[in-house]
């Protein structure tokens, strides 16, 4: 059976384009534009992006380093975790616009009176009222707030956009720039290739044509 997963929990590109419009222009949620510009534009998971700290962005090869993440126990204790697969354990590189997002991130980063330490990892992007990081809840929290205001003022709803939906949408974004699976693969630290190919069977027949004319020509 086909996994359709991907179609539902994507977003169009213009959809895309429209909410991190709405992010930027928003005078309170502004400030978390770069955030969620990068997270759909890199593919990574929430719990991958809360654990970056400022070592892992690698400005002058233009890479991001992915090989931990930062969960929250139930007991509230944070704490430092293996990437979800050994697969997760990789470098992602970032476009222009990303590295001008993380920049600007870095340079306008909380100063926090004591700097976190969770498992010897320091220098976290992001920090919360308490000058604790801000972990996957956090983002998933400001998400339901920026849709339901979005929607709020938006004919064209969107009937949920999360953390996990800008990854979906960059997955799928990728396959149908004609991305190779086994390069996409890597990129969003699957580990199973059947994973990835299934986000390569809900392209239309416009995709389909597109590529038609690349690789054959008219």
């Amino acid at each position: 059976m086909v996994n359709n997963s991907v179609t539902r929990e994507a977003i169009t590109r213009n959809q895309e384009k429209s909410f991190l419009e709405f992010v930027k222009n928003d005078k309170y949620y502004s400030k978390y534009y770069e955030a969620i510009y990068i997270l759909f534009h890199t593919g990574l998971r929430i719990s991958e992006f809360a654990g970056l700290v400022t070592s892992d962005i690698d400005f002058d090869n233009g890479k991001i380093k992915v090989d931990h993440q930062l969960q929250r126990t139930r007991k509230m204790e944070y704490v430092i975790e293996d990437t979800k697969t050994p697969s997760g354990v990789r470098y992602i590189p970032m476009t222009k616009e990303v590295k001008n997002c993380f920049r600007h991130i870095i340079e306008t980063r909380k100063k926090p009176r004591i700097e976190p330490v969770i498992n010897g990892y320091v220098g976290f992007l992001f920090l919360d009222k308490n000058d604790m990081p801000m972990t996957s809840l956090h983002w998933q929290h400001y998400f339901q707030h920026i849709c339901k205001k979005y929607n709020n003022v938006n004919k064209e709803q969107l009937l949920k956009v999360t953390p996990h939906v800008c990854r979906h949408t960059f997955c799928s974004n990728m396959a149908k720039s004609g991305t190779n699976p086994k390069t996409l693969q890597y990129i969003m630290g699957h580990s199973d290739i059947g994973i990835t190919l299934n986000t390569y069977t809900h392209v239309g027949y416009e995709d389909v044509q597109k590529e038609m004319i690349r690789v054959c020509g008219s």
